[in-house]
């Protein structure tokens, strides 16, 4: 018996890396799987079969999928996506948004259509895919996950990367609402902040293909995923958790114990306690209990 006997699984930019790596792993584990992926370059360009490939490996293999060619980042394509769940396996039980580009620039550098195009794959390309994912689910009366990637990027920042990083950090704002609103549907959402080695990092010197990090190959993220995915992390909705073959971790949005001056003050009060404002400069993360 697998962890995913009977569901059916949207996953997007799944023709390679990280998202190959979860529709292979989520096939052997019972899963039926939409194999979504337009096929372009990591800037967003061009287009290619790798969708249909990654599904030949699963059907291969004994498993069961379909491939999808569409865009992530339009309501026609999140619907069409959607529709190829539907049509082939009658249902969608688990989301994966995956899909993503990198258009890398330094803030000064970057244009509007670096600005437009990233913000639209990942941010828009999110909701895209999730909206008609939701309500068929809210619609249907059916209980279902939907996982949004997140990035370090955009939950503690990175240099050269400003429209990526905003990007992400409005995904984690998303998972966080609909975490909310899917109470009540019985809709489960999570975020995930991967760290592997992909084509993504085709210009960071010594990683292709991960070569010289096998810890940080896409296969040692896809158990943290499926985890996610599966009734093993069903008390877990709106939370976020860090993943790589190093590190499996929750990621949360804390506040100091503050200032409360109770009406008036100045700002040489702020000053006079930053101490209780401020968290320790050197505080990198919620000590471990282990």
């Amino acid at each position: 018996m697998g962890l995913l006997d009977g569901k059916v699984a949207i996953i997007t930019g799944a023709g390679g890396g990280l998202g190959e790596a979860y529709a292979t792993l989520f096939a052997k584990e019972g899963a039926a799987v939409v194999v979504n992926d337009l096929g372009s370059s990591v800037d967003g360009s061009g287009a290619s079969g790798a969708a249909e490939k990654v599904v030949a490996k699963i059907i291969a293999a004994g498993g069961r999928a379909v491939a999808n060619g569409d865009d992530v980042s339009t309501v026609a394509g999140g619907e069409n996506i959607l529709r190829t769940a539907i049509d082939a396996f009658g249902k969608v039980d688990i989301l994966i948004c995956n899909a993503g580009i990198l258009r890398d620039r330094t803030f000064a550098k970057t244009s509007e259509e670096d600005w437009d195009l990233v913000v639209k794959v990942h941010l828009k390309g999110t909701y895209c895919c999730a909206l008609p994912v939701w309500n068929w689910l809210k619609d249907n009366r059916r209980p279902g996950v939907i996982i949004m990637t997140s990035s370090t990027s955009g939950l503690f920042g990175n240099f050269g990367q400003a429209n990526y990083g905003a990007a992400k950090a409005g995904i984690y704002g998303l998972v966080r609402v609909l975490s909310i609103e899917g109470r009540k549907y019985g809709i489960r959402v999570m975020g995930l902040a991967p760290n592997a080695v992909t084509r993504m990092w085709a210009d960071v010197p010594g990683t292709q293909d991960g070569e010289s990090y096998p810890i940080l190959r896409p296969e040692n993220v896809a158990p943290g995923v499926l985890f996610m995915a599966s009734e093993l992390a069903a008390d877990h909705s709106g939370k976020v958790l860090a993943v790589s073959g190093e590190e499996i971790a929750e990621v949360r949005m804390l506040m100091t114990d503050g200032f409360h001056p109770k009406g008036h003050y100045t700002a040489q009060d702020v000053a006079a306690r930053a101490s209780s404002v401020f968290f320790p400069s050197d505080l990198k993360r919620v000590p471990s209990k282990d």
